[in-house]
């Protein structure tokens, strides 16, 4: 908003002795950077207010586990006010709308899917936590299939979008793969490497929704610890970050030989938010956390994070950045697959189990790692896929 107002008024403002100090807000750097500052201090501000409506609202999560001893050792955490992620879509929209080009189409689909899955998630989770309060007999929560309708409904949504915006430039809808090259690095123009894998749209557009419904829900299972997800969310957007920054400007793109895709820098602004809104929520939800984002913050956290990787075509990279949430899912995967296949298939027909406990954090937990033991190392974890994926960007 203060980049199109600066816009309207530039002839005016002119004339105004002060006009260079608002100039800033022409560097891109800059709105990123303010953006993330932006987003942090929304969520210090409304967080404590939040949390007291929340605890008038009885809005409070009571984990169960199918394990006894998991259920023991998360028994300190009933009651603790959930719907907190509402702060982080509240800093992510206040940020991007202050600091991104609101006549940009990808902030308008990055804006897009962040209400849509926000909603779905605050629509999940209200139907949870008011079930005491409602007619007996209520529904508890979304059910598997309308939760999975409506994350694809966005990721095709966002799909047909990602595909119209692609015009001609054939390196947008194209498939980036490690090691592969996407330009012809002796080439002044953007000419694509032979053998750069150009989607059709039928193709497109599955793998675009199936990639940020997959995301969402990934994220959503690495929600299980204080401070776990939103500080992985944070590590993984800064390094989306750096990669739409990459795709900006064709002189960046055709050095580091990845797409570039025209108007890709405003995405740098609503990671820099992403990032910003998750940082400000860990200050109330590290360990003893005084609130939990539920679904309502870590669906949508998912989907923009695809989103943004889908915009600048790099799922592949985004694999590896948000390595964490993916190894979260399979591991949930892998538990439910393998347990019903030996107690279908194996001899005593009694259902086994590949870790303790799945999601695999809570394996860990289990193991005798203390809960800030598991989050930090995690973390660390994060950060080391993001150093790997930036290493990989220069070989090619």
């Amino acid at each position: 908003m203060l980049y199109n107002l600066l816009q309207y008024c530039d002839q005016w403002l002119g004339e105004w002795a002060g006009y260079s100090i608002l100039q800033v807000l022409y560097q891109i750097e800059f709105r990123v950077f303010t953006a993330a500052i932006a987003a942090f201090t929304f969520v210090l501000v409304f967080g404590k207010p939040c949390i007291r409506w929340l605890i008038r609202r009885k809005i409070g999560d009571s984990p169960e586990f199918e394990h006894a001893d998991l259920n023991a050792l998360m028994g300190s955490k009933r009651h603790t006010p959930t719907m907190g992620g509402i702060l982080i879509v509240g800093g992510i929209i206040f940020a991007t709308v202050l600091l991104a080009d609101l006549q940009n189409r990808y902030v308008h689909l990055a804006l897009l899917v962040t209400v849509w899955l926000a909603l779905l998630g605050a629509a999940d989770d209200w139907l949870k936590l008011t079930i005491s309060s409602r007619i007996p007999g209520s529904r508890e929560g979304l059910k598997s299939w309308e939760k999975l309708l409506f994350q694809f409904g966005i990721g095709f949504l966002a799909a047909m979008f990602i595909w119209r915006l692609a015009g001609d430039n054939e390196a947008a809808r194209s498939v980036v793969l490690p090691f592969q090259r996407t330009y012809q690095p002796d080439q002044e123009s953007l000419l694509l490497e032979p053998g750069v894998i150009v989607l059709g749209m039928w193709a497109f557009l599955p793998l675009v929704a199936f990639f940020i419904a997959g995301t969402s829900n990934a994220v959503n299972i690495t929600d299980g610890m204080d401070g776990l997800a939103p500080g992985t969310v944070v590590i993984a957007s800064l390094g989306v970050m750096v990669l739409a920054y990459v795709a900006e400007t064709p002189e960046r793109a055709h050095i580091m030989l990845f797409p570039w895709i025209d108007g890709a820098s405003e995405l740098m602004v609503v990671a820099a938010a992403m990032a910003g809104a998750c940082l400000g929520f860990l200050w109330f939800n590290c360990a003893p956390a005084s609130v939990f984002m539920g679904d309502t913050g870590s669906l949508p956290l998912g989907g923009l994070l695809a989103t943004i990787a889908c915009c600048i075509r790099q799922e592949a990279l985004l694999v590896l950045i948000g390595g964490v949430f993916y190894i979260e899912i399979l591991s949930s995967m892998l538990q439910t697959s393998w347990f019903k296949l030996t107690r279908r298939f194996g001899r005593d027909h009694e259902g086994r189990r590949l870790f303790l406990c799945a999601p695999i954090h809570h394996h860990f937990h289990l193991k005798g790692w203390q809960e800030p033991q598991v989050v930090v190392r995690f973390w660390i974890v994060g950060v080391v896929f993001v150093v790997m994926a930036m290493v990989l960007t220069k070989l090619r």
